[in-house]
């Protein structure tokens, strides 16, 4: 088996960032237009309260809604997938340190991954 090297992890875990940036960018930017498109001749109304619809809190109903072109939840989406960007970096590096054998960066990674996982 080919030993990982730095340079490959810092390469690939580069583009992890960037993709999911990217893919971020343009799933909220395809939400904001289909907001906009469905809703931007609205006059805000802001004498009345409305809390926050099921469809924004929870994933089951956020896909339902999605699937029938709904601009808002794409837009947080969009805004997951941004969120879950730097997790997933975070779990590539443990693999890759795992691979390089580098068990105290496993560890050190670990806690910033189980830190960041309870402040979510």
């Amino acid at each position: 088996m080919k030993k990982v090297k730095d340079e490959d992890l810092e390469r690939i875990i580069g583009q992890l960032l960037r993709y999911g940036v990217l893919l971020s960018s343009l799933v909220v930017l395809a939400g904001g237009v289909v907001y906009l498109i469905r809703h931007g001749r609205q006059l805000p109304q802001y004498g009345t309260f409305y809390g926050e619809p099921d469809k924004m809190k929870q994933l089951g109903p956020m896909w339902k809604a999605i699937l029938r072109g709904e601009g808002r939840p794409l837009i947080e989406l969009g805004l997951l997938i941004l969120i879950a960007t730097p997790i997933a970096r975070i779990l590539f590096s443990i693999v890759g340190y795992l691979l390089e054998k580098d068990y105290l960066y496993v560890m050190i990674t670990g806690v910033v991954l189980v830190v960041i996982l309870w402040n979510i």
